[in-house]
């Protein structure tokens, strides 16, 4: 019965995740969102200093290329030869890659150009959703759903939940700060990795329930 539950949980936040990044989608499709876009950057570009422009290119720089490869490969090396769940490991690398194949599939769909009112740094392709938003959604969400049941202590688990939060929170910030992204780019980036994500852990979660059964 509590399995069942768990597997009907990450169904419902698949469809709820589905259904409000339908909505942003339709939101911005239809440019609804431009006045809240613009004021949150210029909200967000008014903390702008050379300290925390160091700050957010450091956060924005964990959130794709080398870095997240280089976390990516040390999860899967913790979990394949420290924790011995080789099985799991599928589960990681189904949601990695299928994030990133989705956002490719779905900047191509909108084809959004990036915002113009003041950009830190420049880089190219189309805005929407933001594939920094998506990787890190998608990399320590799945991270913090596999080493969440190897924390016993109630307090560690805290700290691991608030630790990954706060990493996608700080790498979605980054990108509107260095005026690369609009918000709704980042807040439909973490609804389509969370889509994702609930989705490919409702799977994972039945395919393991019927292993269990036949063995």
């Amino acid at each position: 019965m509590k399995f069942t539950l768990k597997l009907s949980a990450a169904l419902l936040l698949s469809i709820l995740f589905a259904a409000g990044f339908g909505l942003v989608a339709l939101l911005v499709g239809y440019h609804r969102l431009n006045v809240f876009d613009r004021s949150v950057i210029r909200f967000v570009q008014g903390w702008e200093s050379p300290p925390l422009s160091h700050v957010m290119k450091f956060f924005t720089a964990i959130g794709a290329g080398l870095p997240v490869t280089a976390i990516a490969v040390g999860i899967v090396l913790l979990l394949f030869f420290v924790l011995k769940h080789r099985r799991e490991l599928i589960l990681f690398v189904f949601v990695l890659g299928g994030s990133q194949l989705l956002n490719v599939i779905l900047k191509l769909a909108f084809h959004r150009e990036r915002p113009d009112i003041h950009r830190i740094i420049q880089v190219a392709g189309y805005s929407f959703p933001s594939g920094h938003s998506m990787g890190a959604f998608s990399l320590y969400g799945v991270s913090a759903y596999l080493l969440w049941k190897h924390i016993p202590a109630r307090w560690g688990r805290a700290i691991l939940i608030a630790a990954s939060a706060a990493l996608v929170l700080a790498i979605g910030v980054s990108r509107i700060y260095l005026g690369v992204h609009y918000p709704s780019d980042v807040i439909g980036g973490y609804l389509a990795s969370g889509f994702w994500l609930a989705s490919s852990i409702w799977v994972y979660r039945k395919y393991d329930k019927r292993r269990v059964r036949q063995s």
